[in-house]
């Protein structure tokens, strides 16, 4: 235990980034829910995160523009080809997006199987590195975030199948970059199950606090017991969850 490693330099732009994480996974993770696609996230954040391998492969920085263009470029594609599924196939679409989701995860594997550093780099995408998050990362992230949020409110239903799927392709590799494929999963699904007893108009507060109290929590207990940021806060956001929905039972 170390109480003298809480450094809000470090600590302040990690939990900024889970709460622009929040704010778009938490509304779209409602949908995910009510629609019965509850793997999606996953499926088009390991196909984000195939475009930054790829990448990566091919000799471009990850951190780089390129990367991110193949990110974006990938996770669209995916996209589109699960707008499509869901016209062709609708009664096995969660399954299609588990089969998507294998096939995107192990193409990763095969492609950092002879890289000196790919399972290291694959680890990083798949755990995150929150801690390591600047303010300089969360600019172009919040305007993206803003613009989503805008379109999502504004538009809601009426955006159609590629609509949301493109949404949800936006959101996820902004997200991926940020904090990783599990994280981002969580944050997609957690809260929205913590609030889904709760009256209407109160699940979107409910949910996006269950969010900001598990990074809050998750963050702390990383720093003082030095333990993994991203997977720590997995744990810490279904402890809150399971918390608010047995309190939400006992009402």
């Amino acid at each position: 235990m170390n109480p003298d490693a809480f450094n809000l330099s470090i600590l302040a732009p990690a939990f900024l980034a889970g709460l622009l994480v929040l704010a778009t996974h938490v509304p779209l993770g409602m949908q995910v829910l009510s629609r019965g696609i509850v793997f999606i996230d996953l499926a088009i954040a390991q196909i984000a995160t195939l475009g930054v391998i790829a990448a990566d492969r091919l000799g471009f920085e990850p951190e780089g523009w390129v990367a991110q263009v193949a990110a974006v470029a990938a996770a669209l594609l995916g996209a589109a080809l699960l707008t499509w599924t869901e016209k062709r196939w609708p009664d096995i679409q969660e399954a299609l997006i588990g089969v998507l989701f294998a096939l995107a995860a192990s193409g990763g594997m095969i492609l950092v199987a002879n890289s000196p550093h790919g399972g290291e780099h694959l680890r990083d995408l798949l755990a995150g590195q929150i801690l390591w998050v600047g303010y300089a990362q969360l600019l172009p992230v919040a305007g993206l975030t803003a613009v989503i949020l805008a379109v999502w409110f504004r538009l809601g239903d009426r955006i159609g199948r590629f609509g949301f799927y493109g949404l949800f392709a936006f959101a996820v590799t902004a997200s991926v970059q940020l904090v990783g494929v599990y994280l981002v999963f969580a944050s997609l699904i957690v809260p929205a199950l913590a609030c889904r007893n709760h009256a209407p108009r109160r699940r979107l507060p409910v949910a996006y606090g269950v969010g900001a109290a598990g990074y809050a929590l998750g963050l702390g207990l990383s720093t003082l017991f030095d333990l993994p940021s991203g997977p720590l806060i997995v744990w810490t956001l279904a402890l809150v969850a399971m918390s608010v929905h047995r309190s939400s039972q006992a009402q």
